[in-house]
C-alpha cells in the first residue's frame, strides 16, 4: 500500500469516511451541540479547504483512510472500519509526522477526544505521550466551540 497525497475527486469519499469515522469514535462521548454540526457536508468543506495537506491510502476514490496536518498539529487522522488493525493508521501517523518534521517541526501535538480510549491507546503506541487536557477551540457553522480534550505531544526526529 502506497500513501498518497489525496486528489478532488475523492472529497465525497473522504468525507464519508471522516463522517462515519467520526460517529463511532465522538457520537456517543461528546456534547450533541458540536455533534449536530458534524455533518456530512461539514466534513467535505473541511477536506477541500485542507486538501493540500490531506495524504490518503487506498485505490482512488477508495480510501482507506487519511491524516491531515496543520503546522505543527497532527490535525486528523481517520481509518476506515474495514481497515482498522491492519496497519494503516500506524503508516498514515509515520508518513504525516515526516512531512512535519520536514517542515521544521520539532514537537507535534494532536487532540485526542476525553474518553477515546482506542485512540489513546493507539498514539501511546506509536510514542505519543499525554501532556494533559487542554481547550480545543473548533470552528462550527454556528461559531467556535471549545471542548476540553487531551492533548498528545511527540518530538519529531529530524528528517
Amino acid at each position: 500500500m502506497r500513501i498518497r497525497q489525496a486528489e478532488p475527486s475523492e472529497i465525497e469519499a473522504l468525507a464519508r469516511l471522516w463522517h462515519d469515522g467520526w460517529q463511532d469514535a465522538h457520537a456517543a462521548i461528546l456534547p450533541p451541540a458540536l455533534a449536530r454540526h458534524r455533518t456530512l457536508a461539514s466534513f467535505a468543506e473541511r477536506l477541500a479547504d485542507g486538501l493540500p495537506r490531506v495524504r490518503t491510502i487506498g485505490a482512488i476514490g477508495q480510501p482507506l483512510g487519511f491524516a491531515m496536518i496543520k503546522g505543527d498539529e497532527m490535525y486528523q487522522l481517520y481509518v476506515g472500519a474495514a481497515a482498522r488493525g491492519s496497519g494503516v493508521a500506524a503508516m498514515l501517523l509515520a508518513d504525516a509526522e515526516a512531512r512535519q518534521a520536514r517542515a521544521g517541526v520539532s514537537r507535534a501535538w494532536l487532540a485526542c477526544a476525553i474518553g477515546n480510549e482506542r485512540a489513546a491507546r493507539f498514539y501511546t503506541r506509536q510514542g505519543w505521550t499525554l501532556a494533559g487536557n487542554m481547550i480545543n477551540r473548533l470552528d462550527t457553522p454556528a461559531g467556535i466551540f471549545d471542548l476540553e480534550v487531551w492533548r498528545y505531544e511527540k518530538t519529531l526526529a529530524r528528517a
